[in-house]
């Protein structure tokens, strides 16, 4: 008992630690998304601007209509994104599953690029069909998961599969409907330009439920980390309940698609790093991937505007230098299916 709270105590204080370093690093990264670019921002003017005391200058001018609508893109789609990773992986018990990887983003993208070309001015639609379509895509994964019986690798590649498809339907509809999105190399790679407040209210809302529906779950998503069978002795309802926290993921990623694109990697890189970092418990797990993603996704979007200066690259193209040779380590410490520490 003595070694057990010793140990209990340790944890709570080294997740104290993890919690408050997350936190400063996600403060920061905001405060330097919004102060730094073509044009320097004086981190004392910043409140001034959003109390509106200080108007009509170019500083407030870049600030209220340019960087803060961008930041808050970042932090909420870096925050949906790798919640969403965390979850699926839970769920799927694979930690390859990633929403990028088994078709998720993809599925959610063609849905949003049939949306601009039917009905382009519909904001709020936008967020619906894009879960709707990152639902189908999960669904479709695991439905070919649990009829192959598929391990590991073979459910990623049919994740991989599933969003060839998707992306081969997103072509189509834009051979189509050129202008069914705007800035469609961006949305294709992941990008935050030209955002507004008015295009992230709507994904804001889902992320929000969704978030807090998630939270008040993490109990069940523990219980269902254990697997099928153990859960299922518990009595839990794994089917009903796996549905469930896969349609909140669908919408997280869905939400995120909606206005950053198909972004890749930041749901696979956090919860990994946070898993490391945190342990397996899915509530300190969970917040722990918000405030990461959205660190993370706010410092490579300020990299992408700063490196190249005066020249800017899509933000996905830094994910993907920087995620891409993850996913390959992961896929070399796979033998036989499994993952090995």
């Amino acid at each position: 008992m003595k070694n057990w709270q010793t140990f209990s105590i340790r944890s709570n204080s080294h997740t104290r630690k993890v919690f408050g370093f997350l936190i400063l690093l996600t403060v920061l990264a905001a405060l330097a998304s919004i102060c730094f670019g073509p044009v320097f921002v004086s981190p004392s003017v910043i409140p001034e601007i959003l109390m509106g005391r200080i108007t009509g200058t170019v500083e407030a001018h870049i600030v209220l209509y340019s960087r803060l609508p961008r930041t808050a893109g970042c932090l909420l789609a870096g925050m949906a994104l790798a919640v969403s990773g965390a979850v699926i992986q839970s769920v799927l018990h694979n930690p390859l599953a990633a929403p990028n990887i088994i078709g998720v983003n993809s599925g959610a993208g063609l849905m949003v690029v049939l949306v601009g070309a039917v009905a382009p001015y519909s904001l709020w639609l936008t967020p619906l069909a894009a879960f709707l379509g990152a639902l189908l895509g999960v669904l479709v994964v695991l439905f070919i998961a649990e009829r192959t019986g598929a391990s590991r690798i073979t459910l990623v590649l049919a994740g991989v599969a599933v969003s060839n498809i998707f992306s081969a339907g997103i072509d189509a509809v834009i051979t189509f409907f050129p202008d069914a999105v705007l800035g469609y190399s961006d949305f294709r790679i992941g990008g935050l330009t030209n955002l507004s407040f008015e295009r992230l209210t709507p994904a804001f809302w889902v992320i929000l439920v969704s978030m807090i529906l998630l939270l008040s779950l993490s109990s069940e998503l523990d219980i269902l980390a254990l697997g099928s069978d153990t859960a299922r002795s518990l009595g839990l309802p794994v089917k009903q309940l796996r549905l469930v926290f896969l349609a909140l993921a669908a919408a997280l990623a869905g939400a995120a698609v909606s206005f950053c694109g198909l972004l890749g990697f930041v749901g696979l890189i956090v919860p990994h790093i946070m898993r490391r970092c945190i342990g397996e418990d899915s509530l300190p797990l969970l917040l722990s991937c918000a405030l990461g993603g959205a660190s993370l996704l706010t410092l490579c979007d300020l990299a992408a505007r700063l490196l190249f200066a005066p020249f800017e690259v899509p933000v996905g193209i830094v994910l993907s230098l920087a995620g891409g040779p993850f996913f390959i380590w992961l896929l070399l410490r796979q033998r036989g299916g499994r993952i090995h520490d």
